[in-house]
């Protein structure tokens, strides 16, 4: 079973992003669930929403202690609440931001978990670029779908539409492609330079 948690801030989509996920894990044939736990329901309290992804029927209800990926919408967050508590060894990191995690203070993260699996992606900047709104749920999904290969992007895209319609499921589209694009960039670069 594949275990997902997602951090960020009210009014940011990430109970959207938990539930796209969903969504993309079933239109590639898999069981699925998302739910949220929230502190405060206000604009801007700290949100954190589970995603569970398995090929078997998914009977577990409770909030995820030991996520296989945690995606963070907010970096804002990293030195507020410890998103990376029971993070799995060989997890998943996608985090929103230019900055690497050494600038971003977490060379340590980078000596404990697999480097090749964290990563940073300017997701508020696609946003605005595509949808005119920093709302980078979708485009986080995006950038998860490059990093892990676990969903592809056609079923982020369906997702999208499902839960979105018009120029704001196309201008999602778009960013989480781009997304999709800069992370697989990063990655072949990565690659390219361990090779050297």
């Amino acid at each position: 079973m594949l275990q997902i948690r997602i951090h960020g801030r009210g009014g940011q989509g990430v109970v959207t992003a938990a539930e796209m996920l969903s969504i993309a894990a079933f239109e590639q044939g898999r069981h699925a669930q998302a739910f949220p736990s929230f502190g405060s329901e206000r604009t801007g309290a700290p949100v954190v929403a589970f995603c569970r992804i398995d090929d078997h029927e998914i009977r577990l209800r409770e909030p995820i202690l030991a996520p296989d990926v945690l995606i963070v919408q907010d970096p804002t967050l990293l030195h507020q609440v410890d998103v990376f508590q029971g993070l799995q060894p060989d997890g998943y990191v996608l985090i929103n931001s230019k900055r690497s995690f050494d600038k971003l203070g977490l060379a340590e993260i980078c000596e404990r978990f697999r480097p090749e699996r964290l990563l940073t992606v300017p997701a508020t900047e696609i946003a605005l670029k595509h949808l005119g709104r920093p709302l980078p749920n979708a485009v986080l999904l995006g950038g998860f779908a490059a990093l892990s290969g676990l969903i592809t992007l056609d079923a982020v895209a369906h997702a999208i539409r499902t839960k979105f319609a018009g120029k704001v499921a196309e201008g999602n589209v778009a960013a989480a492609t781009e997304a999709y694009e800069v992370v697989r960039r990063e990655l072949e670069e990565a690659a390219h330079a361990q090779t050297d």
